[in-house]
C-alpha cells in the first residue's frame, strides 16, 4: 500500500513537472523587455502577424513617442508590439492582451543573441556561442522527462524494480538539465548586457534608450517544474529499491 501511494504521488509530481517543461518550451515568454527607442523593423519572410508593404520586403512597427515597444521571446518566436507607457510588461504579454499589430519572427536558438541581417553582423555578440548549449539542454531535458515517464508507465504493475529505478534516474537527469539551462539563462540575463540585444539594429539610433528587462512567465514555469521533477525521480528511485527489497 505504501509503495503504491508513493508511486502515485511520484507520478503526479512527474506529470505536473513535465507539463511545466513543455509549457516553458512551447511558450515565448522567457524574456520580457520594453524600450522607448522608436520604430521597429522586421523581415516579412518570418512574420507571424502584420501586413506586408508594397514590395513585400519588410514590415515596420511604428511606435509613437508616447508609447513603448514591448518584446517577448522564447524558443520559437521573437515578438514586438506597441503598448502604453503605463502598461505592465508581464500582464501585456498574456494571451488575452495580444494586439493585432504584434509582429513576430522565428527565434530558433534563443535565448542568447541572434543578430538579424548579414553575418558577420556589427551587433554580433561573442556569447552567442552558448545559445547552442541552451538549445541542446532544453531538448535533452524534454527527451529525458518523456523517456522516464514512458519507463514508469511500463513499470506500473510493479513487475520490475529496474524500470522504476531507471525511470527515476531519467527524471532526475531531466531536472538537472533544466536546472542547468535556467542557470545559463540567468547568467546571460545578469552578466551579459542585454540592452544591445533588445535594441538590435536600432541601438545606434538610440544610444540613450531606456530598456527594461524582466524574467517572463515561461522562465518561472520552468523553474517551478525543476523541484517537482527532482522529487518525482527520487520517489521512483526509492520505490524501485523497495520493490527489490520485497522480492
Amino acid at each position: 500500500m505504501r509503495v503504491g501511494a508513493a508511486a502515485l504521488a511520484g507520478g503526479i509530481f512527474g506529470a505536473v513537472a513535465t507539463l511545466c517543461f513543455f509549457l516553458a518550451f512551447g511558450t515565448d515568454y522567457w524574456l520580457v523587455a520594453s524600450d522607448n527607442c522608436g520604430a521597429y523593423t522586421l523581415p516579412t519572410q518570418t512574420t507571424l502577424t502584420g501586413e506586408k508593404d508594397a514590395n513585400g520586403t519588410e514590415i515596420q512597427l511604428e511606435v509613437s513617442p508616447q508609447s513603448l515597444t514591448l518584446h517577448h521571446e522564447g524558443f520559437f518566436w521573437r515578438c514586438v508590439f506597441q503598448v502604453e507607457p503605463t502598461t505592465h510588461a508581464v500582464l501585456a504579454t498574456l494571451f488575452t492582451n495580444q494586439p493585432e499589430s504584434k509582429v513576430c519572427i522565428h527565434g530558433y536558438l534563443f535565448p542568447l543573441p541572434v543578430a538579424l541581417g548579414p553575418v558577420p553582423h556589427p551587433s554580433y555578440d561573442a556569447t552567442a556561442v552558448f545559445r547552442g548549449f541552451w538549445t541542446l539542454l532544453i531538448i535533452l531535458g524534454l527527451v529525458s522527462a518523456l523517456t522516464g515517464g514512458f519507463l514508469l508507465v511500463c513499470g506500473v504493475p510493479f513487475i520490475s524494480h529496474k524500470l522504476y529505478k531507471l525511470g527515476g534516474a531519467f527524471l532526475i537527469a531531466a531536472a538537472c538539465l533544466f536546472l542547468f539551462l535556467l542557470l545559463l539563462y540567468v547568467l546571460w540575463m545578469e552578466v551579459v548586457d542585454v540592452k544591445p540585444y533588445v535594441l538590435q539594429e536600432r541601438g545606434e539610433a538610440c544610444p540613450n534608450a531606456k530598456v527594461s528587462v524582466l524574467y517572463g512567465l515561461s522562465f518561472m514555469v520552468a523553474a517551478a517544474g525543476v523541484p517537482l521533477e527532482l522529487v518525482s525521480g527520487l520517489i521512483f528511485m526509492m520505490v524501485g529499491r523497495a520493490l527489490r527489497a520485497s522480492k
